[in-house]
Formats: structure tokens, sequence, C-alpha cells
């Protein structure tokens, strides 16, 4: 069990972003382009997990002084540095290997990935605002690998929400390490050094308002609706509006943004929000053959 904790299965959530260009493509069904996809999801987790466990392996003193984080698997002493680092070169070569099975682009797209987020591990993440634009830039390139692997385009547009919704989360997340430095006086990240409450709450502000833009902006642009085949794609901003309100209100009314996906795991509001914007997509893009159907 401890060593299924230090690989972190419950952020393999986050993969789940390679099915995106599949989902807007109106190709989720088509086996012969979900197979590739699901078979890069496996190889996406694989190396995650190997960059969860240097991270940890890394950041062992530092998590020891975390409220949370000294209760992981290395921090805590339940698993020795070595037995990590052979999980750590297991899940590397595993992961190779399937990313293999998929196409050469994608090795390529995994080992931007890898290096990306190991030089994040490394000390990257030490920067103030390089190291929330690395964390979004790792989302991105899971958007591109899912369109590589389902070998799709993918538009811009798509590209660039993802960008600013993983941007999103990381600085509230960062603002989270600064409640706790505030509470307890110690510093949880040297990266939190250049950051403060004021300029988190601006950044936030910023970022989710550019969101909203940026989406209505797609739905309604002539290359989606030509796309999609429909108009009414602007309908669904109201859920993203709403899960955007949602994680703000986490953030400034409830204080608790220590971890994006512990709050989809348990926060019931942002999953229906998910889920009927999941759905409202699917039923505009999948179900109808006569879009007068919407009026």
């Amino acid at each position: 069990m401890k060593y299924i904790k230090l690989l972190r299965p419950k952020h393999w959530v986050k993969n789940a972003f390679l099915f995106i260009p599949l989902f807007f493509a109106g190709e989720i069904f088509n086996s012969s382009k979900l197979l590739p996809v699901l078979v890069g999801f496996i190889a996406f987790s694989l190396i995650a997990s190997s960059i969860y466990i240097i991270n940890d392996y890394k950041d062992i003193e530092a998590d020891k002084q975390h409220p949370e984080k000294c209760k992981r698997p290395l921090a805590s002493g339940a698993i020795s540095r070595q037995a990590a680092l052979l999980l750590f070169a297991l899940c590397i070569l595993a992961g190779t290997g399937v990313a293999f099975c998929v196409s050469l682009k994608f090795v390529f797209v995994l080992s931007l990935y890898f290096v990306l987020n190991l030089l994040y591990c490394l000390g990257l993440k030490n920067i103030s605002i390089l190291d929330i634009l690395m964390l979004s830039t790792g989302f991105v390139l899971r958007v591109k690998a899912g369109g590589v692997a389902a070998d799709m385009a993918i538009s811009e547009w798509l590209m660039i929400m993802i960008f600013l919704l993983a941007l999103f989360m990381a600085i509230a997340k960062r603002r989270d390490d600064i409640l706790i430095r505030q509470e307890s006086g110690k510093e949880m990240r040297k990266a939190a050094s250049g950051y403060n409450m004021d300029f988190l709450n601006v950044m936030l502000s910023l970022v989710s308002a550019v969101i909203i833009v940026c989406y209505l902006m797609y739905t309604i642009s002539p290359e989606t609706q030509a796309r999609f085949h429909t108009y009414r794609l602007y309908y669904t901003t109201l859920f993203v509006i709403g899960g955007l309100l949602r994680y703000l209100q986490v953030t400034y009314v409830e204080n608790n943004t220590g971890s994006p996906t512990k709050i989809l795991y348990k926060d019931r509001f942002i999953q229906l929000t998910i889920l009927l914007w999941v759905t409202s997509f699917y039923v505009l893009i999948y179900l109808p053959t006569d879009k007068t159907f919407f009026g």
C-alpha cells in the first residue's frame, strides 16, 4: 500500500486531459483512435509517477515540515530512499516502453513532459512565476500528447484554455502555501518567497476573467461553429463560470486549495458542474443530427 501511495495513482486523473482532443473532435467512440490514447494514458501515468517519486525524494526534508506532506511515504520514513529510486527507474522504463507502442512522435512529447518536470523537480520549481508556468505547460503537453496519439489536430483555442485553467489552479495552490506560511511561520517552498497574498489574489482574478473571455470566444468563433455545426456551444459557458466561481469560493472563503486533485475528488459542486459541462457538450456534439432540435 505504501508503494501505491508513493506512485500517487489518484493524480493520474490529470492524465485524462489526453482524451480531450478526442472528445472535442467527436471521436471519443472511435475505437481506432481511442485505443492508442488509452495506451498513451498508461504511459503518461507511469512517467508522471516517476516524477512524483523524484519530487518526493528531493523534498523529503521540506515535506517533514508540512502539515500534510509529512505523511508521504518518503517523508514519514515508510519507504527507503533506495527503494524509491528503484521504483523511479522501473516507472521510466515501463512508461517509455508503453509509449513506443503508440508512436515515436508520442515518445517525443512524453520525453518533453518528463524533462520539463524533471527540471522542475531539480530546482526550477524554486523560481517564482516560472514554477506555475511550468506546471501549466505540463497540462498542455498532456493535451498535445492526446492529439498525437489520436493523430488529429488540436485547436489553438483549446490549448490556450487548457493552459489558462492549469495556471488558475496552480496560482490557487500557491495561495494555499502562503496561508500555511502565515499560520505556521514556515516556508513550504522556496518559490513562495516570490509571492504574497495580494499578488496571488490579483493573478487569480485576472486569469479567471481571461478564462471566461477565451472560452466565450472559443464557443462563438466561426472555426468552432463550423467544426461542430452549431452556434449553441456558448450555452456551456454557464457551467464553466459556475465551476470557476466555486473554485474561487473554495480559495477565498474556505481557504482550502492545497490540492486541486483532492478538490476534484471531494467537492460535489465542482463535480456537478464538470458533469453538466461534459453532458451538455456531449449532447451538442454527439446526439442530434438536426441542430434545430435546440431551438
